[in-house]
């Protein structure tokens, strides 16, 4: 049994075994995979909400379902409503009192400017997942290059 195995018995925290570039398993533990998800989620929580939003009118608490159901991790109304109201001012949704509900639910639409800014993100965040993914490609893949008869002889002499 490795070393890791015992701590993790020890304590009963729930891990997932990942291979690693280099095909050794790594013990990654799932309340780090929630932490590292829930980070994610509130670095780009107005863009998750923003994309609800562009496929159809929400209220805030359909929202909070949905990031629930969707990512597993729950954001309060103390989060969600706030965020809509800053999303609203600034342009990117629209709101509209619906009263067809026991009580009345303010319903957000994306707007264009909304629109707009989702399309722009989404554009940057794909930028920066190619460049994260091309610089881990150039450190891991080795470099093959085929001298000539002429360059071994420099470097023959540059090392003599």
């Amino acid at each position: 049994m490795s070393e890791i195995g015992p701590i993790v018995h020890k304590y009963n925290r729930k891990t997932v075994q990942q291979k690693n570039s280099n095909g050794r398993k790594n013990m990654f533990k799932q309340s780090s995979q929630k932490e590292v998800s829930t980070k994610l989620m509130k670095g780009l929580l107005d863009l998750i909400i923003l994309q609800f939003l562009s496929t159809e009118p929400m209220h805030g608490y359909q929202v909070i379902t949905k990031i629930r159901k969707t990512f597993g991790v729950y954001f309060g109304p103390s989060t969600i409503y706030p965020l809509l109201g800053t999303l609203e001012k600034k342009g990117y949704v629209g709101s509209t009192w619906n009263m067809d509900f026991e009580r009345p639910r303010k319903v957000y639409k994306l707007t264009a400017d909304g629109q707009s800014m989702l399309n722009y993100t989404e554009d940057s965040l794909s930028l920066i997942c190619r460049k994260i993914t091309i610089a881990g490609n150039l450190e891991i893949q080795p470099t093959v290059s085929v001298l000539s008869a002429k360059t071994r002889n420099n470097l023959a002499l540059e090392i003599h």
